[in-house]
């Protein structure tokens, strides 16, 4: 069996007393993107700081194309690297900050015009290559950034939060260009990021990390719809958490408030009378009884907010609070806020959390 093109293998890094990755494993293919999830301080940043080497391992190795480049120096890894803020030569034009490691690596002349020219129609630029830093927007920046990176052809691009100083609809944009490129370029990519939907919606696969370790890995589909941790089913997507008590653990009859309700498999080791959490996505609830979604129970609708096309409802399920989205239909006026209502869902959607 192959190699994988990129192989961190049993990283452990420590400042001190202090361990911030630990036993960190992550095989990635060749144009593999691959986004590292998770919240500030969990250790991503200095995981792909580890494989740019910024930062040396305390224990463990990296492998690019099945070279060892755990001790190598940064510019000895043909690496790509896009931070956060921008970090553009102010002094330099456009053109000069993408033809900058070409330059540094001894090309000609020729080359490095012919080269930023390709990049400039690559990220829908051209013409800009005389202008300076200060006379373009910060997604423009940030996007002359991405080509200076790539300009070069690096074995892996790593990209380090590149949209979070942008505004909303700046970052969906660019996200979807980064993407492009990616995908048009062939380059293995490691995308960090705390934005779960930049994580969910341009992925191959993620690698949500906690406490500096790699909680789960696998698609954005698996990662939303079969999390494996608690943490994860928390932390990706919004979650409806439900306490209840463990009636028959065989059946899996679950009571939740004045409810019983039974989930499609056996509740393992639990016993009757322990309490156990359930979860649901929103997704998963329908307001009102529905054919598809055989369990219904008692609720009382506490809030209503009406978002356009789609109407957001939060309803009381016993002590447990349950929200939900419903399309607008303007011939029927959504439910006000205290009324009795029922809620309906699947068996199969019902996901048990480790407590």
């Amino acid at each position: 069996m192959a190699e994988p093109y990129l192989k961190i293998e049993n990283v452990r890094k420590s400042f001190g007393q202090t361990t911030v990755v630990q036993d960190f494993n992550m095989a990635v293919e060749r144009g593999e993107f691959i986004s590292f999830l998770g919240p500030s301080g969990c250790g991503k940043t200095t995981v792909l700081r580890m494989v740019a080497g910024f930062e040396q391992p305390t224990s463990g190795s990296i492998r690019i194309g099945g070279k060892d480049v755990t001790n190598l120096k940064p510019n000895q890894r043909n690496i790509g690297m896009v931070f956060q803020a921008y970090a553009l030569f102010p002094n330099m034009t456009v053109g000069q900050n993408i033809g900058f490691g070409l330059k540094v690596a001894g090309k000609s002349k020729a080359e490095i015009d012919k080269r930023v020219d390709e990049m400039l129609e690559l990220i829908s630029l051209p013409g800009f290559g005389d202008r300076y830093p200060y006379q373009l927007s910060g997604g423009q920046q940030q996007r002359i950034a991405l080509a200076r990176a790539v300009a070069p052809k690096p074995s892996v691009l790593l990209l380090d939060e590149p949209l979070s100083a942008l505004d909303a609809k700046v970052r969906v944009s660019l996200r979807d260009q980064i993407r492009t490129i990616q995908r048009e370029l062939g380059i293995t990519t490691i995308f960090v990021t705390h934005d779960q939907e930049e994580a969910l919606s341009i992925s191959d696969r993620i690698v949500v990390m906690y406490g500096g370790k790699a909680e789960q890995v696998g698609t954005p589909f698996e990662i939303y719809n079969k999390p494996t941790t608690r943490f994860v089913a928390n932390f990706v997507g919004t979650l409806n958490v439900l306490k209840g008590t463990v009636v028959d653990p065989a059946s899996g009859q679950v009571k939740v408030g004045d409810n019983t309700v039974n989930l499609d498999r056996d509740l393992g080791a639990r016993k009757a009378g322990d309490s156990v959490s359930l979860a649901l996505r929103p997704e998963a609830v329908s307001l009102g009884r529905n054919d598809l979604r055989e369990t219904s129970v008692a609720a009382t609708i506490s809030d209503v907010h009406f978002l356009g096309s789609v109407i957001r409802v939060r309803a009381k399920v016993g002590e447990n609070s349950v929200s939900l989205d419903t399309f607008n239909d303007p011939s029927a006026p959504p439910p006000s806020a205290g009324s009795a209502a029922e809620i309906s869902f699947a068996r199969r959607d019902l996901m048990v959390l480790d407590d």
